[in-house]
């Protein structure tokens, strides 16, 4: 048992989103063969996976393709094109033994088509699992998410559908990627870099950050559960000073 299953369910995050960095240096510090980094990287989600789902955590989000990384070696890109094929196949029975959903974001008109049906078609055999839901990151930034639901809504207000006047923040964050989910709670960076890296900037936009020096092959079940014991006791205010929120925690 970990430390976290001791937590009151409203002491935990219920959106998680992880950036899994450090494959590569992984692959360099163990001397493994070109690529090898990815693959354990790839063997590293799965008890994470399964650790979410146990403890109660509603969403898990994790950045597995940027939309920077297509600026990458060909030789590279082409591998982790092919693990995220590998990874969505090998992820199916986990999805389907603990009744996850699986999602995917992300600018999918640069996959390959064969990409995208196996995606489609993880999505759609998952849609009506509600223990956990799985999103995985493709071909994502959160850059250009922002400008797409912007054009989104400027469409709408050249067909006459939209009235200037009507957009406001809430507005715009009906069009951006996990609308309909809850925003970020959580965001992990692993590998010991400490920034976004443009990873759902809308939607972390009052996510509590930790940064670990681990690699992410070597991120264990037992460093989230610490995190999560770190984020139970951070006061989140949401721009409230301390005592409105004590005040409001004693009210409820």
């Amino acid at each position: 048992m970990s430390m976290s299953d001791d937590l009151a369910p409203a002491l935990l995050p219920r959106h998680i989103a992880i950036i899994m960095d450090g494959n590569n240096r992984y692959g360099k510090i163990h001397n493994l063969g070109k690529g090898q980094g990815h693959i354990a990287g790839k063997d590293a989600l799965d008890p994470i996976v399964e650790y979410c789902v146990s403890t109660g955590i509603e969403v898990l989000t994790v950045f597995a393709f940027s939309s920077e990384n297509w600026q990458r070696p060909p030789s590279e890109v082409a591998l982790l094109m092919h693990l995220l094929s590998l990874t969505i196949n090998e992820q199916m029975p986990r999805m389907v033994k603990y009744r996850i959903r699986l999602r995917f974001i992300g600018d999918r008109s640069q996959l390959s088509d064969d990409l995208q049906t196996l995606m489609a078609d993880a999505e759609a055999k998952t849609a009506d699992f509600d223990a956990m839901t799985l999103v995985i990151a493709i071909s994502y930034g959160g850059q250009w998410d922002i400008a797409y639901a912007a054009k989104q809504l400027v469409q709408q207000v050249q067909a006459g559908q939209l009235s200037i006047d009507d957009i406001n923040k809430e507005k715009l964050g009906e069009y951006v990627q996990l609308a309909d989910a809850p925003e970020v709670d959580m965001l992990i960076r692993t590998g010991g870099e400490y920034r976004l890296s443009n990873f759902l900037l809308w939607q972390s936009a009052y996510a509590e950050l930790f940064f670990t020096p681990t690699l992410w092959p070597d991120f264990s079940v037992d460093e989230l559960a610490a995190m999560l014991e770190d984020f139970a006791q951070r006061q989140r205010r949401f721009g409230k000073t301390s005592e409105q929120v004590v005040t409001a925690q004693q009210i409820s």
